[in-house]
């Protein structure tokens, strides 16, 4: 296949598949400057199946980077309120949102940290409403990636800036199965496999998981009445799939907010907020962070659990086979998406509603007090490993496996 057949057909798959996109709806699409072709596709695409508008977001990294390097620090604590107000509009709309990842996993690294996190402290109440629609399905959203020069260049070291974005582009294409003759009906029977996963799951109820691994001995409790998801979720509002992430190979759950007890060892580099953390640590007691450590980009983790007091609890725990089409790539793709699609992984910060039964029609406070987290943040982190066992504890007390080596053992 030539590169444009395949850009057409990943353009194809993000609309019919990750978007879904329906007649009426409003499409929002956050895009690098570098990737007019890849939106130009995806807008005409989106507007043959119906839509009525498509606004189209630039972002230039270079340009985010200037700013925090010279904007004044008052500039951190303020979020512009027409965004947000336009954001809430689209999402009272049952409107579509496509975000297309393509940073530089360092573009920050030099960057105080502090200043990334009063940013994300003034964003917070500005976008709870919409962060609300998005973790309960009751809009239409989804995640996927382009490369950058920068971001290729960090996976390739050892290529020219050209031949690293195409071998990058080879790679994006392969992990959403852009490759198969028909991505579409492709990504039809990858949900199904996913669904009967969760639907396991979802029949074992289990009271507790236990990870065992080098460097991790970790137990977490989940929820009475929880739901596992992954895969294709569905828009609340107009009752039809849609996939969150392309690519995906996790199915998850968010656990009982103090039920964590233990130490995780991360498998993968963390790109947050445009620095890397690496090789690091994280002690839970009661569900609460209680110890941190990290060989690369301390700084960082310190700011990201010191966000507010969620960010101190697990939202999300995922397994992941670590038999998957990006982990059987050897790469390291140092970006989330990719990443943890590669392996087990845990998140800090907020939960998802979705993963209780009920939950979407709770309040803040229900949630809390049924046992989920509470959040500005959410942010996914990589544990697993071709060594990694999980087990399932029932509420008797009795256990089976879950993983044995990384994979799944049913």
């Amino acid at each position: 296949m030539t590169f444009e057949n395949n850009l057409n057909k990943y353009a194809e798959l993000i609309v019919r598949v990750g978007l879904n996109i329906q007649s009426g709806q409003t499409l929002w699409i956050n895009a690098p400057i570098d990737h007019p072709a890849l939106v130009r596709l995806i807008s005409r695409k989106a507007y043959e199946l119906g839509a009525k508008h498509v606004h189209i977001e630039w972002q230039d990294e270079i340009s985010t980077k200037i700013k925090y390097m010279y904007a004044p620090d008052e500039a951190f604590h303020e979020y512009p309120a027409w965004r947000a107000q336009a954001l809430d509009e689209l999402a009272d709309n049952n409107g579509a949102y496509l975000w297309i990842d393509a940073d530089d996993p360092e573009l920050l690294k030099d960057v105080d940290p502090a200043r990334m996190a009063a940013n994300a402290k003034a964003a917070g109440p500005k976008l709870v409403k919409w962060r609300e629609f998005m973790s309960s399905y009751k809009m239409t959203w989804s995640i996927v990636a382009a490369p950058s020069a920068a971001w290729a260049q960090k996976v390739f070291p050892h290529l020219e800036e050209d031949a690293a974005i195409s071998a990058l582009w080879e790679a994006i294409f392969q992990a959403a199965r852009v490759d198969q003759e028909n991505p579409v009906l492709t990504w039809n029977d990858h949900n199904q496999t996913l669904r009967s996963k969760r639907e396991q799951l979802n029949e074992k109820q289990y009271r507790k998981i236990h990870y065992h691994a080098p460097g991790t001995e970790l137990t977490v409790e989940l929820l009475d009445n929880h739901i596992w998801r992954g895969g294709s979720a569905t828009n609340g509002t107009g009752g039809f799939d849609f996939n969150p992430n392309i690519p995906t190979e996790e199915v998850f759950i968010s656990p009982h907010r103090l039920g964590t007890n233990g130490t995780v060892r991360s498998t993968k580099p963390l790109s947050y907020q445009g620095s890397l953390i690496n090789n690091f640590t994280i002690t839970f007691d009661k569900g609460r962070v209680v110890d941190y450590s990290a060989e690369q980009g301390y700084e960082s983790l310190k700011a990201m659990i010191e966000m507010d007091e969620g960010a101190h609890y697990l939202g999300e725990i995922a397994l992941v086979p670590h038999r998957s089409p990006i982990s059987d790539s050897n790469l390291i793709f140092f970006n989330t998406l990719y990443d943890e699609n590669a392996s087990n992984h845990l998140a800090l910060g907020r939960a998802f509603p979705t993963c209780i039964v009920g939950g979407t029609t709770m309040s803040k406070e229900e949630q809390i007090q049924a046992g989920l987290n509470v959040s500005l943040i959410h942010v996914d982190f990589m544990i697993g490993s071709a060594d990694m066992d999980i087990d399932g504890e029932h509420a008797d007390g009795s256990r089976e496996p879950i993983f044995r080596k990384g994979n799944w053992a049913f």
